[in-house]
């Protein structure tokens, strides 16, 4: 790897702007990658540092590079959740269909994790596919509710993806519907939720 290369992959790791203006200036490789196949935009991104995403979005960096684990730029902001990133990345166009290592479209980690406010814009400015089954079998749905806490914010994403048109009765792998899960987990809100849509 070439010194501007590295310099550029620093800056984006670190969130200096500057630096990732100044590596992209002097001729470093937009997608260049590290040890482990990460582009700048993917450290960027993994750091939410919106300014360097922005330079290099700008700068031609690609939003679907996947690293030795398959995540994405893209896919990472379903990870972090971060509504600034997703903006600063769509008009990148990125590839919503792009699947992660366990098969699942950015709408999946950020669901899990109740990232309530990234879910509903992904739901308003996408079409990203509220009803994608991953290789575990689950959609959305189903993960919000298998991996979540229960509380007020998988509460709120249930609530985004079933009003977005995902499907309450789409039973995972074994059969098993989020409204099972649900009830055998003692999650009432949530069932009640799922009850309401079916």
């Amino acid at each position: 790897m070439n010194v501007l290369d590295h310099d550029l992959l620093t800056a984006a790791r670190t969130g200096d702007a500057e630096g990732v203006r100044a590596a992209v200036e002097g001729g470093a490789r937009v997608d260049a990658r590290d040890g482990e196949r990460r582009t700048a935009l993917l450290l960027a991104v993994g750091g939410d540092h919106v300014e360097a995403a922005r330079l290099l979005v700008a700068a031609g960096a690609d939003p679907d590079a996947q690293d030795l684990r398959e995540e994405s730029p893209w896919l990472a902001t379903g990870v972090t959740g971060s509504v600034a990133m997703l903006h600063v990345l769509l008009p990148a166009g990125p590839d919503l269909t792009l699947r992660n290592r366990f098969g699942g479209v950015s709408l999946i980690p950020a669901a899990e994790r109740g990232h309530v406010a990234y879910v509903r814009e992904a739901l308003r400015v996408t079409d990203i596919d509220v009803d994608h089954v991953n290789r575990l079998g689950w959609t959305a749905l189903l993960e919000a509710v298998i991996l979540g806490a229960g509380g007020r914010a998988h509460q709120e994403v249930v609530a985004a993806l079933l009003a977005a048109g995902a499907t309450p009765g789409l039973a995972d792998g074994d059969g098993v519907t989020a409204l099972a899960h649900a009830e055998r987990r003692g999650f009432a809100e949530l069932a009640a939720l799922l009850r309401d849509a079916a």
